[in-house]
Order: C-alpha cells, then sequence, then structure tokens
C-alpha cells in the first residue's frame, strides 16, 4: 500500500486503468463492426435495406407508411383455389353464391374434388421474397389502346395478363401478341393456346362444373346464357380464381360498392398478389371521354362502365389511387 503513494506507480496505475476500460469498450462495441452499422442502418426510416421487399426497381409490397394501403394489402392471401385452400368459410360460401343467386348448386365438395381430378391443385405464386423480381403487364380492353404502340412494352412482362375477349391479332402493335394468363368465366371464354394459362372467374359453382365439362365431356351448353361446350386450353395450366380472395377485393378495396368487382380489377388485384411491379394498360376511357372496347368500330357509351353490377368510376378512382401511389404504372394510351 505504501507503494502506492508513489508518483511514479500512482502515474503508471491510472495509465493501466484507462487501457483496459479503453480495451474493453472497444471489443464490446467493435467486435461485429458490421452487424453493428448494419443494425444501426435499419433503424433509419430512410434506408431501403429495410423497405426492399423484392428485386424489382419498385416493389408492390415495399414497406411504406401509407396506412390507406397497408390496411387492404394482404400478401398472405392467396389469389387461386388449390386442393389445400379450397373450402370455404360459410361466411364466404353464402356471398359467393349471392351473387348470381345459384338457386340449387351441387355440392360444393363434390365438386372441387372433381376439378382436381382434371386440373392441377397444387399452390401457385405464393414465392414473394428479396431474391425474387417478378412484372406483370395487365392489359384491359380500353379504346385508347388504339394507336398506343404499347406493345414491345406490354411483351417486355414476364407476366401478361388479358381478359375476355381481348384478342391480339392485327392489334399486335398496340397491344402486344404475348399473353400468359387469360382471364375469364364461362360466359366471356375463348380458346387458347397451349402455352397460357386459363384464369377461370368462378360466379357459382356451375361455373367450377362447366370448366370440368368444357375440358373433357362437353356436356354444360348453356349456364344463364349459351356457353361454349367444349375449350381449347391446356389442362396442366388451368387455375380457378379464389372466391375467399373474391370476397377480399370486395370488402377489403371496393368496400361493398356494386354487387361484385368487375373482370378488370380482379384482373389487376391478382397482379398485385402475385407480381412486385405491376403497368396497367388498356383501363378507363380514350382521351375524347368514350368508353369502348379496342377492337370495336363503334362508341359504346359507357357499357362497359356502366353495366348495373360493377361500380366501375369507384375501381377506376382506386386504380388512380394506386397509381398516384406508386403501387402501379398506369399507361393512360391515346
Amino acid at each position: 500500500m505504501m507503494a502506492l503513494k508513489h508518483p511514479k506507480f500512482r502515474v503508471f496505475t491510472v495509465l493501466f486503468c484507462v487501457i483496459s476500460i479503453t480495451t474493453f469498450l472497444f471489443s464490446y462495441n467493435y467486435r461485429a463492426p458490421s452487424s453493428y452499422f448494419y443494425k444501426l442502418a435499419s433503424r433509419l426510416s430512410d434506408n431501403p435495406v429495410s423497405k426492399a421487399t423484392c428485386a424489382c426497381s419498385r416493389c408492390i409490397s415495399a414497406e411504406d407508411e401509407d396506412p390507406w394501403f397497408s390496411e387492404r394489402f394482404n400478401q398472405s392471401m392467396s389469389p387461386l383455389m388449390s386442393k389445400k385452400n379450397s373450402m370455404l368459410s360459410a361466411d364466404t360460401y353464402k356471398w359467393w353464391q349471392w351473387i348470381q343467386s345459384e338457386k340449387h348448386p351441387a355440392n360444393y365438395s363434390d365438386v372441387v374434388r372433381r376439378l382436381f381430378q382434371v386440373i392441377p391443385g397444387e399452390e401457385r405464386y405464393m414465392d414473394s421474397g428479396p431474391n425474387r423480381c417478378r412484372t406483370c403487364s395487365v392489359v384491359g380492353n380500353s379504346g385508347n389502346l388504339k394507336g398506343s404502340n404499347y406493345g414491345a412494352l406490354i411483351d417486355a412482362s414476364d407476366f401478361i395478363i388479358r381478359m375476355n375477349k381481348a384478342p391480339t391479332s392485327g392489334y399486335e402493335k398496340d397491344v402486344g401478341r404475348r399473353t400468359t394468363h387469360h382471364v375469364m368465366y364461362p360466359e366471356s371464354a375463348k380458346n387458347l393456346q397451349n402455352t397460357t394459362n386459363l384464369v377461370l372467374i368462378p360466379f357459382k359453382t356451375l361455373d367450377l362444373q362447366w370448366i370440368i365439362s368444357a375440358l373433357t365431356t362437353g356436356t354444360i351448353k348453356h349456364t344463364y346464357l349459351p356457353v361454349m361446350a367444349k375449350i381449347k386450353a391446356n389442362k396442366n395450366k388451368v387455375l380457378i380464381y379464389s372466391p375467399t380472395f373474391f370476397k377480399y377485393i370486395f370488402e377489403s378495396w371496393l368496400e361493398g360498392h356494386g354487387r361484385y368487382p368487375s373482370t378488370g380489377f380482379l384482373a389487376l388485384m391478382l397482379a398485385i398478389h402475385i407480381c412486385d411491379e405491376v403497368n396497367v394498360y388498356g383501363f378507363g376511357a380514350d382521351k375524347a371521354g368514350n368508353w369502348h372496347h379496342y377492337w370495336e368500330n363503334n362508341l359504346l357509351g359507357g357499357a362497359f362502365r356502366h353495366t348495373g353490377v360493377h361500380d366501375g368510376d369507384y375501381e377506376y378512382n382506386i386504380t388512380l389511387l394506386l397509381a398516384s401511389k406508386k403501387k402501379i404504372k398506369m399507361f393512360k394510351g391515346r
């Protein structure tokens, strides 16, 4: 103890303590510098690493602070039916049957069992992640596509989604030539190329029975309208729009507007939930305010805007809002 009173010993002791404490702090804070700075950077709100959810330049599912989008978008919802998710809750089944007032439907479980004996029943497209960049072109049927020269842009996407009767032959320069997914219901059905996925929107149990028949026996020729008895399509590429997802779109995105969503809006929501980047073509009126199909010469004066069951104005406003929030990119044509 007497030795510590000597000045040299006191200096040595102080230096020793300082060096020991400094070494301890240095090793504690910097033993894993890359991890330390990554954690610090991840806390910063403007750091893209913490927000990136896909490998595209823009990601629909990117984290943001927009409550409107966050409250509506549910990435865990599967847009397509599979063996795994084909059963419906009582509430969903009741709503789905109400859409077209099917009075004497066949047993749903039996129909679904037969359906997945004809077409594949695996889960599809639920593979989102930071390494995926899947681009979609959703091609509507508006006359604003005439003279647009969008064909090459549309064909550059991974998925090209069209709907109902939409032709491409003779219109390739404006609408493109490729189709990976064609969305339809029995009354709007058309033959498809072997490489195209047929995406059926079922509005009733009879629609599921129709696709079984159209791919096999051809016995169903009428629903509430005459329909194609048989359809040319690849059985292994037939997909079924989920009634559960259908109801989710109606309630979460349209908030009950209209009786049920239009084919165009359902196609858009399909893209938003299976792709990372979505470009939209052929929605809305042309620049003169006319609502018509690009393959028709006559102006329909709003025939596919006001159908009595869809709220076209509300759907279009939601689409514009998605574009303003940079969740999709709209090409308005001519």
